[in-house]
């Protein structure tokens, strides 16, 4: 059986953005398995191509890594033995290494290994491929086709996912636009008081507002809601924010997983992108977007966590207004061949 295992050890957006190379090696194999971090299980779940999600909470990887683990590490490499993966292909962004799990996928006796390295492999890698193109999304592709893969004739390369629950009506049959105020590192998220000021500003130009994040940002979404808006934060599970979202006229957010959960169900984006890494890269792809924020900052490409300029400039000089202006427009773009 020719079993392929595909790895993404970062956050749900990373994992979505993966998506359509997932897809291309599916169709050149009987199965797909995916392996993950704690904090993009529930995005490799929606993926269509994956036949189980797999975990592993590297400590090479992640927000807060966690120590080494030997025990864990010997765990995964007895399942991974156990299961006789025919290819591992290692997803990583444009700045990090896949080397650690190279060497783990060789010691597991996989006996094929691919990813993108700019370091030298040794012979950890059995395809070392060099990336040419731009967006993380098109640079998994191409590994994914250098692996083996193939895309499916008519699949359009955008992202996916599973199809959604419904969900309930929030705005009595208005559209609705959601605001997504939250992070996963703070140097891109929005302050407390310009989200509440770009929600009191949609509200005012009769945008009924969603305002969505996770348990722990939930004081944040109270404050960006204020009295105007609809607080979701910490009551949905990701389907349930996909669903959401996909029934929103567009979303505004920042560089973070929901940017990438709403162009994989269709939905034009208001993107707040703070520059700490570049927008070319990592812009939601394949939908409508509206890109905000001085993308020539101090900070830019610095990938930093915390914002480096007090009062956060990127973002918080961005009007209100100019975003409810590009709402406007996004709102009246009609997305063709979007996932529903």
């Amino acid at each position: 059986m020719n079993r392929v295992l595909a790895v993404r050890l970062d956050s749900d957006g990373d994992v979505l953005i993966t998506g359509p190379a997932i897809r291309a090696l599916a169709r050149t194999a009987d199965v797909v398995d995916l392996l993950a971090s704690p904090a993009g299980r529930a995005a490799g779940e929606l993926l269509p191509g994956v036949e189980q999600v797999l975990i592993f909470d590297a400590p090479w990887s992640g927000f807060v890594p966690p120590p080494v683990d030997v025990t864990a590490i010997e765990s995964l490499l007895d399942d991974l033995r156990q299961r006789c993966y025919t290819r591992a292909v290692i997803f990583t962004s444009f700045h990090q290494s896949p080397l650690p799990m190279a060497l783990l996928a060789r010691m597991a006796g996989i006996p094929f290994i691919a990813a993108s390295s700019v370091d030298y492999p040794g012979s950890l890698l059995d395809v070392r491929h060099q990336r040419s193109a731009v967006h993380e999304a098109e640079a998994a592709l191409e590994l994914a086709v250098a692996a083996g893969g193939r895309p499916l004739p008519g699949d359009d390369g955008r992202l996916r996912i599973r199809a959604v629950p419904p969900t309930r009506d929030l705005s009595a049959g208005r559209p609705y636009v959601v605001v997504h105020p939250g992070a996963s590192v703070p140097s891109r998220a929005f302050t407390p008081e310009h989200a509440a000021a770009i929600v009191e500003a949609l509200a005012a130009a009769g945008w009924p507002v969603v305002v969505t994040g996770g348990a722990a940002e939930r004081e944040l979404a109270r404050v960006t809601s204020g009295g105007t808006g609809i607080n979701l934060a910490g009551e949905t599970d990701l389907p349930g924010l996909a669903a959401v979202i996909a029934d929103a006229a567009c979303v505004v957010v920042g560089n973070t997983g929901p940017a990438h959960l709403a162009a994989a169900v269709g939905t034009p984006v208001v993107s707040l992108f703070s520059p700490v890494v570049p927008a070319e890269r990592w812009r939601p792809y394949g939908v409508p977007t509206v890109l905000l924020g001085n993308q020539d900052e101090a900070c830019r490409d610095s990938r930093a966590r915390a914002c480096p300029i007090a009062g956060h400039p990127c973002l918080t000089r961005v009007p209100a207004e100019s975003v409810v202006r590009a709402v406007a427009s996004l709102a009246r773009v009609p997305v063709s061949g979007a996932a529903r």
